[in-house]
């Protein structure tokens, strides 16, 4: 059986082939489809994101709040939606929410609680 993992390419692409399709078949689109699809997919797109985002920052600072994966899940959220909401986190933002600096975002752990005791 022959081994062609040694045999030389003139890249990580091979020849190039696909991506040449592939490029002719993204301008085809930019030209034919965009021009339709764009004013109805782009609001909702923006839409959605903001929407999103919103959600996961929430999601940040309860994680930081209650003390990650098992305080979320002591508050009452089931594992599968922790799991679900850590990896579109670190879709969205790169990297796990432990490890994510929202930079100007702080918990001050003893203000949260102490505003919980007081209502």
């Amino acid at each position: 059986m022959t081994d062609f993992r040694s045999d030389p390419m003139p890249s990580p692409e091979g020849r190039g082939k696909a991506r040449k399709a592939w490029d002719r078949y993204l301008a085809w689109t930019e030209k034919n489809v965009a021009p339709i699809t764009d004013p109805v997919l782009r609001p909702l797109a923006r839409r959605y994101s903001a929407n999103k985002v919103t959600d996961l920052v929430g999601f940040w600072v309860m994680w930081h709040a209650y003390g990650g994966y098992q305080g979320l899940i002591d508050l009452g959220m089931a594992p599968t939606t922790v799991y679900r909401k850590v990896k579109w986190f670190r879709t969205v933002f790169g990297t796990h929410p432990d490890e994510y600096d929202m930079r100007g975002v702080s918990v001050d752990l003893k203000k949260w609680f102490s505003a919980s005791e007081e209502e």
